[in-house]
């Protein structure tokens, strides 16, 4: 016999011998372990829990050199220690006298040696007689031992290991997500920096995320797959399911049958791993990791810009966009993402397709269930004009469904497989019926030239600029209006620029019944463009000066904030002495002079009440977490929420707002400008504003509009409390229905009404760490889930109501901790 072949034979035979070995050391096991505890009995240190078909074990272990215990859940057959589950993850033992047990009315805890509880599962039905069990899944349940429900189950509290059976997603009803953390290290199973969400804001996708910051995402779900992930809708071995329930979202994954051991794991480096165990080589093998290359890399090269690894430089335009700073483009720093070489008008609008691409963020995002074809999508988004593109939501056959976009398109890039077909909108001037299929949806040699085309063009403008800023500057030097819309303004904004004369035009030479009103800035009028179409026209004051820095910082940020809850900016106009800004006219204004007026308040019902609430969180929302900066408005109030002609609320006048970028939360100025009532304690106080600001802001107004009354200025003959306080106290007294607005006449859903008090209540609590984020708030308000207690309100105050608190003057001034507070009033 050849050498060969006897290193064969004896190969065969250590196989033979080792699987022997495990066959009988199992059956060993079974016979003196059980998969099953009661409250009579204890697990301690050195004893263990097996399922009934020997693949999974519970019981103590340490990771390595670490003195540390925990109990947790392994695969008990292969010889690599490989944890799915840690109970006490957080809070390790000592030594070896740790005891497992299950206690009536339903708990399990981990005891130390003192008999102090370590770690305890949560308790929802008390069983009677209760019984622990781990089961052939991994999943180590509690239930009464006469009845077949769970109590409580690990799966709904898994670590970093994504099990078949572990449902991923939200349920509202409990509002409880499940969600995969990373550990902290090889060594130390406690939560990491990095988790995985299914997240449902907007159409469900995953993402990935280190702390609050996305790193990658992997979706839409398409009905057979995430987009952007490898298509397993061929593999009859692998299974993908994503459920969209009225009150809970869920997804699972895993091997279909139970002859081979598979998990997803999220490694400490934040690498999401996908393995099957392989019986050959006595070891895990990977089939799936993530992120694939640099192109996962969440946002990459910037909105509507498109990633192909396969190419250098990695990042490209969209074909018919241009890099919107090309200067940056060239130093390969993508950030600032691409814009449409021609700017929509939303009426003529087209829609071209672009094809082979992971499809982008869905956070701000619609959509329809029901089956409609391609061309009834089309027809919907053209609809909207908030609506930017649109896709097929369900490819799986059983009935499309649409897919729509609002905003900038974020996170795209090529698929060589499994790429889908997005429908972009486009001007109607655009040639072309159907946009070019290159792999990555752009055309790097056309960008390029673009790129060219851009930089010499800009170079001439800017040239212009300077001779025109020079001449104009030397004959009005100390004009504090004076290069407001610079190149570099206009260019970022990348704003449509009306004439002079076709802006007098449509105001009537700025008509006095044309007004609609002044602020600090200077005042609004309303203006009818040739073409029918109505605006509103904001006109610097030449005497203005807090008005110009105002302006500007609108111009700066208005091209980077698009959602159907923002007021739109169709333009500007800078020509002689003169600058303005254009925006969508509102007809029916602002929702301060509606809602405090005693006849015109009657227009708003609690539903469209409670729909303008609704629509501001998600306004918000946008802005503080799904633009592309992170801004803080800094000044919500009613008289900054417009409304249109079906009373849907638009968040506007961006003069004061700041932006954050990064990993920026927070930040402190000298100056506060806003206005009293609306105002955080902490911004008013120290001067520090953050998302949280707003967050007030934006409590105070849900009160408002419950109650029908303004927080400033607030009066009751019984008390002296302002608004604030007044809610408060009926919050305590449980009689949240007295707050509500006398002229809603009781036709109102209490229900509704207090849980949009309760949440306004969390939104002013005092101390900005104990209010939600806007993410929260819109949760909050549209699912039914149990609120937190709320407590006690910023600027909870009794007041000398001697003093006349309706005074409306313009700028009253008062000084706070050597801080400079000025009060501005409605715009």
């Amino acid at each position: 016999m050849s050498n060969s072949k006897k290193l064969k034979t004896s190969a065969a035979g250590m196989d033979k011998f080792r699987n022997q070995f495990l066959l009988i050391y199992f059956l060993l096991i079974r016979s003196t372990s059980s998969d099953t505890i009661n409250a009579s009995a204890r697990i301690t240190d050195g004893e263990t829990l097996v399922s009934s078909n020997g693949v999974f074990e519970l019981g103590f272990f340490n990771l390595n050199n670490s003195t540390n215990r925990y109990v947790g859940i392994w695969y008990s057959q292969i010889s690599v220690p490989t944890y799915v589950w840690v109970a006490n993850r957080e809070s390790p033992l000592t030594d070896r006298f740790g005891v497992l047990t299950v206690t009536a009315p339903g708990v399990l805890a981990i005891l130390n040696r003192t008999n102090g509880t370590v770690w305890s599962s949560s308790l929802t039905t008390p069983a009677p007689n209760p019984i622990a069990q781990l089961l052939d899944s991994g999943n180590l349940i509690v239930k009464d031992a006469d009845d077949d429900r769970f109590t409580w189950q690990s799966f709904d509290y898994p670590c970093d290991t994504l099990l078949s059976g572990i449902r991923l997603g939200w349920n509202y009803v409990t509002s409880v997500e499940t969600y995969i953390s990373s550990w902290k290290s090889d060594d130390d199973p406690a939560k990491g920096e990095y988790s995985s969400h299914v997240d449902p804001t907007g159409y469900p996708q995953m993402l990935l995320k280190k702390g609050d910051i996305i790193q990658y995402r992997i979706g839409p779900w398409n009905g057979l797959y995430w987009s952007g992930a490898p298509d397993t809708s061929n593999d009859p071995t692998y299974f993908l399911s994503l459920q969209i329930f009225p009150n809970e979202v869920r997804y699972t994954e895993g091997i279909i049958g139970d002859s081979v051991l598979s998990m997803s794991r999220l490694n400490p480096n934040g690498e999401g791993v996908r393995s099957t165990w392989n019986n050959r080589t006595n070891s895990w093998a990977s089939y799936t990791n993530l992120p694939v290359d640099n192109c996962d890399n969440y946002a990459r090269c910037g909105p509507h810009g498109s990633c192909n690894a396969g190419t250098s430089p990695s990042c490209g335009c969209l074909e018919r966009f241009v890099p919107r700073d090309p200067e940056s483009w060239g130093r390969t720093d993508w950030s600032d993402g691409c814009v449409r070489r021609i700017s929509l008008s939303c009426n003529g609008d087209k829609f071209l397709k672009y094809s082979a691409i992971k499809l982008p963020d869905t956070r701000n995002t619609t959509y329809n269930v029901e089956r409609r074809s391609l061309a009834e999508c089309q027809v919907d988004c053209a609809r909207d004009c908030s609506c930017v593109a649109y896709t097929q939501l369900n490819i799986s056959g059983d009935g499309s469904g649409c897919l729509f976009y609002h905003g900038d398109l974020i996170d795209i890039r090529a698929m060589a497989s499994s790429g889908q077909d997005l429908y972009i909108r486009m001007a109607a001037s655009e040639p072309g019926d159907v946009a070019g299929t290159s792999r990555n949806g752009g055309n790097r040699g056309r960008t390029r030239t673009i790129v060219i085309a851009s930089t010499t063009s800009l170079v001439v403008v800017v040239f212009v600029c300077l001779i025109f800023f020079y001449v104009y500057g030397r004959r009005r030097k100390n004009d504090p209006i004076v290069g407001l819309f610079s190149a570099t303004h206009v260019k970022e904004a990348d704003l449509p620029f009306f004439s002079l004369p076709t802006v007098m035009k449509a105001t009537d030479n700025f008509s006095n019944k044309n007004k609609l009103g002044e602020g600090g800035f200077g005042p609004v009028y309303r203006g009818v463009l040739e073409d029918g179409q109505e605006i509103a026209v904001k006109r610097l004051s030449k005497t203005s000066r807090q008005g110009v820095n105002e302006l500007r910082n609108e111009v700066m940020l208005i091209a980077k904030l698009q959602h159907r809850n923002l007021v739109r900016t169709l333009g500007f106009c800078a020509q002689g002495e003169e600058y303005m800004l254009i925006y969508e006219y509102m007809p029916n204004h602002s929702l301060d002079l509606t809602l405090f007026d005693k006849e015109k308040s009657r227009l708003l019902d609690w539903q469209k009440r409670f729909d303008i609430i609704n629509g501001i969180a998600k306004g918000l929302l946008y802005l503080h977490q799904d633009s592309r900066l992170r801004i803080i408005h800094r000044d919500l109030k009613a008289s900054n929420i417009l409304l249109d002609a079906d009373m849907i609320p638009k968040i506007s006048d961006f003069g004061l707002a700041r932006s954050f970028g990064g990993n920026q939360t927070e930040a402190q100025t000298r100056r506060v400008v806003g206005t009293y009532g609306y105002m955080s304690p902490e911004y008013a106080i120290d001067g520090l504003f953050s998302v949280k600001s707003d967050v007030f802001s934006f409590g105070v107004l849900v009160l408002e509009l419950v109650s029908g009354h303004r927080n400033r200025g607030f009066i009751l003959n019984d008390h002296n409390l302002n608004l604030l306080g007044h809610a408060w106290s009926l919050y305590k007294e449980d009689n949240l229905r007295k707050l509500v607005d006398p002229c809603l006449d009781e036709a109102f859903d209490l229900g509704q009404v207090e849980r949009a008090i309760h949440v306004g209540l969390l939104c002013v609590q005092n101390s900005p760490d104990d209010r939600p984020n806007m993410s929260s708030v819109v949760f909050m308000l549209g699912n039914e889930v149990a609120l937190p207690q709320a407590k006690q309100p910023g600027f909870f105050t009794e007041r000398d109501i001697s003093i006349d608190h309706s005074s409306n003057s313009s700028n009253p001034t008062a000084s706070h901790n050597q801080l400079t507070i000025t009060w501005t009033q409605g715009r």
